[in-house]
């Protein structure tokens, strides 16, 4: 069972906006329990605030973690497609190969108007210029084989141009020569994170994602949209086991652990999903009751590793690439 921790940072209404200290502590302590990763975002519909910006707040939760994975959500509206995938690919060497980005595929009423385009997307323009967004981005962290960058000062050598390899993307909405200047990814690229979908994005997220992100519903309905998602990452050639699909359950701090962990265990013994991303009530409160009280539950169970299988995010998940998996 994989288990990644939501921790939204921006605060609404009466919340407690959270300082990083705060949210270090949380997430080293997400680490010392052997969660695969956490997923920081601050995006919101209404009205809210935060001390930090997403990918910021990485860098700086990167050097004072060692092992858990560091996923940062940032929009493809808010973001030229070149710049973040620079921005991911310089995070996961600091990160030693523990980042990944969240993409949603849900457009925010309000996040256009910020970029210059205050009368938005349409729905099907915007899912064809985030899918067109996506594929330049694996596409850029795919621009250096390993070992392309040499950094011969004596030969002045920079890189073997035999293991370089230009985008050279010219599509609908972007025109991206590349490749990054920035080296390969110590996971081979950074983990791709999909969430928010709605039916037409399935096709998407099934070619392109390493993680899927789906809402709970009842166990056979989950099950459904599982064992649909597993079949279309087939038809699009690929394992079925590159694409981990995790569901969104919420847990209340009131919620008791054998209850909790009774939930969590029959939605997985279904096989309705590859695990779980934990959003938290009210963070801070309901992290120590999941790793004081549910997971100890779920790994008497045998449901839960004990210890981190690896160094990268993708050898977490169990993921090709990353060299340690």
């Amino acid at each position: 069972m994989h288990l990644a921790i939501s921790l939204n940072i921006a605060a609404a209404n009466e919340q407690t906006v959270l300082d990083f200290g705060q949210v270090s502590s949380f997430v080293r302590k997400a680490e010392a329990a052997g969660v695969d990763m956490v997923i920081i975002s601050d995006s919101a519909d209404k009205p809210s605030s935060s001390l930090f910006e997403p990918t910021t707040l990485l860098a700086a939760l990167a050097t004072v973690t060692d092992r858990i994975g560091l996923v940062a959500a940032a929009s493809t509206v808010a973001h030229q497609p070149y710049n973040l995938a620079r921005r991911f690919a310089s995070l996961d060497i600091i990160s030693h190969g523990r980042t990944g980005w969240n993409a949603t595929l849900k457009q925010s009423p309000r996040e256009a108007a910020n970029f210059s385009r205050p009368e938005g997307f349409s729905d099907t323009e915007f899912r064809r210029r985030a899918e067109e967004y996506i594929g330049i981005v694996q596409g850029l962290w795919q621009g250096w084989d390993a070992d392309a960058l040499l950094f011969d000062r004596t030969g002045g050598r920079f890189h073997d141009p035999e293991m370089m390899h230009l985008l050279d993307h010219k599509g609908e909405f972007f025109s991206v020569r590349g490749p990054l200047n920035v080296a390969r990814s110590p996971q081979d690229s950074p983990v791709l994170v999909l969430s928010d979908l709605s039916e037409p994005d399935l096709d998407i997220a099934a070619r392109t994602a390493d993680v899927i992100l789906l809402e709970s519903g009842s166990v056979d309905s989950a099950k459904a949209r599982f064992d649909d998602l597993k079949r279309r990452a087939v038809a699009a050639g690929r394992d079925p086991d590159a694409v981990k699909v995790l569901t969104n359950i919420s847990l209340a701090a009131d919620d008791g652990p054998t209850a909790a962990a009774d939930r969590l265990e029959s939605q997985f013994r279904a096989k309705s999903c590859d695990g779980f991303n934990i959003q938290l009530s009210e963070p801070r409160l309901a992290l120590d009751d999941f790793v004081d009280h549910i997971l100890p539950e779920l790994r008497q169970r045998g449901l839960v590793r004990k210890g981190y299988r690896g160094t990268t995010l993708r050898s977490h998940l169990g993921l090709d690439g990353g060299g340690d998996r």
